[in-house]
C-alpha cells in the first residue's frame, strides 16, 4: 500500500511544518545552552579536571620495603618555590658505579608516596631516581599549571646536574601520562641546548592534552579553550636522546593510538645512533600497568637501559 501525498493539500502540510517551527526552536536552543554551560563550566574548571593533587603529610613509610632507601630533598626553583621530594638509592644488589639516575615526571594525580612500586623498578635495575612532586602536590607550596611543571622540571634537572653532580648522559627522564609531556618538553630544550641527557621513556602519555581532552569530550570544543596544552606532538622531533615509548593497548584514559602518534612523530634515531623503541604493553589499561604488565615494563626498561651502556645487558 502507498501514500500517495500528492492528495494532501499543500496548505495543511505548511500548517504542520510551521507548528513544528517552535518545538525545533526549543530543542535547538536547548541544546546550544546546554553546550554553552558545559564549556564555561569546563573553562572555569579545566585545571581542577587537569591537575589532581593529593595534599597530604607524605612519609617514606608509604613505600613499605624501600624506605631505608629514601632520603628527603629539597629542590629550589627559579621563582622561588622550594620542592619536596625523595632521592632513591640502587639496590645494592644490582648497583653500577657510578648508578645512572632516572628523572622521575608523575602523572596529574596522586604524589611521589603512590609510585613506589615503578620507582622501585628502577631501583632494582641499579638506578637511583630522583622523584620530586610538583607544585601543588603533597607537602608542596604552589599551583600547577603548564608553564609552572616546567619550571619544576627544569629545577629538578639543575638539582640532578649542579648539587647530585650526575653528568647529563647519565640521566634518563622517565614521564608517565601527563609527565610524559614534561619529559618530552625539559628533553625537548635540553637538546637545543646541546646538553641532552642519556635517555627518555615515556609511558601511557598523549601527543598533546588538546588531542586527549577532545578524545574524551568530543562534542565540546575543547582543543579552542584549553589553558594549558603539553604538545608532545610538535616536541619529540626535537628530542636528540634514545627513546623509549610503553602503551598499554587497553588504555580508556590516553587511546594507544596517541602513543604509536607520537612514537611515529619521533626521529628514528637519537644524536648519538641509537634506534628509538616501541613496546605494546599487552593487555594493560591506563591505571594497572604496574600491576597487569610489570614484567614486561621491566624487560623494556632493562633492555633499553642496557642499550645506551647505562647498566649491564
Amino acid at each position: 500500500m502507498t501514500c500517495d501525498l500528492s492528495s494532501v493539500p499543500k496548505e495543511r502540510w505548511s500548517v504542520r511544518i510551521l507548528a513544528l517551527r517552535p518545538v525545533a526552536w526549543r530543542f535547538f536552543r536547548s541544546t546550544l545552552l546546554t553546550l554553552v554551560f558545559m564549556t564555561s563550566l569546563l573553562i572555569a574548571l579545566q585545571r581542577k579536571l587537569i591537575y589532581v593533587p593529593h595534599r597530604e603529610a607524605i612519609t617514606p613509610a608509604m613505600t613499605g620495603k624501600l624506605a631505608g632507601r629514601l632520603t628527603d630533598v629539597r629542590v629550589p626553583t627559579a621563582d622561588g618555590l622550594v620542592l619536596r621530594g625523595w632521592l632513591v638509592e640502587a639496590d645494592p644488589a644490582a648497583a653500577v658505579t657510578p648508578p645512572p639516575l632516572i628523572l622521575y615526571f608523575q602523572g596529574n594525580a596522586a604524589h611521589r608516596g603512590r609510585r613506589a612500586l615503578q620507582f622501585g623498578l628502577f631501583s632494582e635495575l641499579g638506578c637511583r631516581v630522583l622523584i620530586v612532586d610538583y607544585r601543588g602536590y603533597g607537602e608542596n607550596p604552589g599551583r600547577p599549571s603548564e608553564a609552572g611543571l616546567y619550571e619544576d622540571a627544569r629545577s629538578c634537572w639543575r638539582y640532578a646536574v649542579e648539587t647530585l653532580r650526575v653528568p647529563p648522559e647519565r640521566i634518563v627522564l622517565f614521564g608517565e601520562s601527563l609527565g610524559g609531556g614534561v619529559a618530552t618538553a625539559l628533553a625537548a630544550e635540553l637538546a637545543q641546548a646541546r646538553t641532552p641527557p642519556g635517555g627518555l621513556i615515556i609511558r601511557a602519555s598523549f601527543t598533546s592534552l588538546p588531542d586527549a581532552g577532545a578524545y574524551h569530550y568530543p562534542w565540546l570544543p575543547v582543543r579552542w579553550f584549553l589553558w594549558d596544552r603539553f604538545d608532545s606532538l610538535a616536541r619529540i622531533p626535537q628530542v636528540a636522546s634514545p627513546l623509549l615509548i610503553m602503551h598499554g593497548d587497553q588504555d580508556r584514559i590516553i587511546p594507544f593510538s596517541q602513543g604509536e602518534r607520537l612514537f611515529a612523530a619521533a626521529p628514528e634515531r637519537s644524536a648519538t645512533g641509537i634506534p628509538k623503541q616501541f613496546v605494546r604493553l599487552k593487555g594493560a589499561g591506563h591505571n594497572d600497568i604496574m600491576h597487569v604488565a610489570a614484567d614486561q615494563v621491566e624487560a623494556a626498561v632493562r633492555r633499553f637501559l642496557a642499550s645506551v651502556s647505562l647498566i649491564d645487558p
